[in-house]
């Protein structure tokens, strides 16, 4: 395969700010106050990629499995348990860091990631977000990575892979992106720098699966409890 899957690199970065945009537009209000919705976007996102994925793979000949190079029966217990353990602690590192070097504080949560929705849709999220997002952002991010052994390929799917975050949700405030940038550099250079090494993508995504649970957990507990997120932000 050639390297024409690099374009594929800055996709949801530009959809994401193009469904802020298009949100906040539609809705007449400011970005900040639609914010509440991230969750509803990724997941929208995160469909319409594994769509543009499927479309590629199929124009190339190929299924998504070989795009990331998936292998049925070849993770071994010691590698999966590595891997997992892997995208966990250095999530947690860069999460708790750049909380710290960008506001002072470890550890450090935007408040703004657990707004209240309604209940409903934040279970709904639970039960799909998790699942989207490691299909959406792996199968890019690891599979352009496959086609190709080129540290430049290496460092923009780094770079891309993190930059997605800045723009979850879409805040015009360049310390939030500058927190979130930072706060997915460490898992995004870790997880592909272990993918090129290894080739096996499946202890990254399990791994991936996990860390996304928190969140949406928290999510619900303020979504079902709004008390909780008054005592959050106090």
């Amino acid at each position: 395969m050639n390297n024409k899957s690099v374009f594929l690199l800055p996709l949801r970065s530009i959809l994401f700010i193009i469904a802020g945009l298009t949100l906040s537009f539609l809705f007449t209000s400011a970005l900040i106050d639609m914010s509440k919705w991230w969750t509803l976007i990724v997941v929208v996102v995160n469909i319409i990629t594994i769509i543009v994925l499927h479309l590629f793979c199929r124009s190339k000949g190929i299924t998504y499995g070989n795009f990331i190079n998936y292998k049925k029966g070849n993770t071994s217990v010691k590698s999966a348990t590595v891997g997992i353990i892997l995208v966990l602690v250095v999530s947690m590192v860069g999460m708790y860091g750049a909380g710290f070097i960008c506001y002072g504080q470890m550890p450090y949560f935007p408040a703004v990631m657990v707004n209240p929705i309604p209940i409903w849709l934040a279970i709904t999220s639970l039960l799909l977000l998790p699942l989207t997002t490691t299909l959406a952002e792996d199968g890019i991010y690891l599979g352009v990575l496959n086609q190709t052994g080129s540290k430049t390929i290496l460092l923009c799917s780094v770079f891309f892979y993190a930059a997605q975050h800045c723009f979850i949700p879409l805040i015009p405030d360049v310390m939030f992106i500058t927190y979130r940038f930072f706060s997915f550099l460490p898992a995004a250079a870790v997880m592909c720098l272990w993918y090129r090494k290894h080739k096996n993508p499946l202890p990254l995504m399990i791994g991936h699966f996990i860390v996304n649970i928190p969140t949406i957990a928290v999510l619900i507990a303020t979504s079902g409890s709004p008390e909780i997120y008054e005592q959050w932000i106090k």
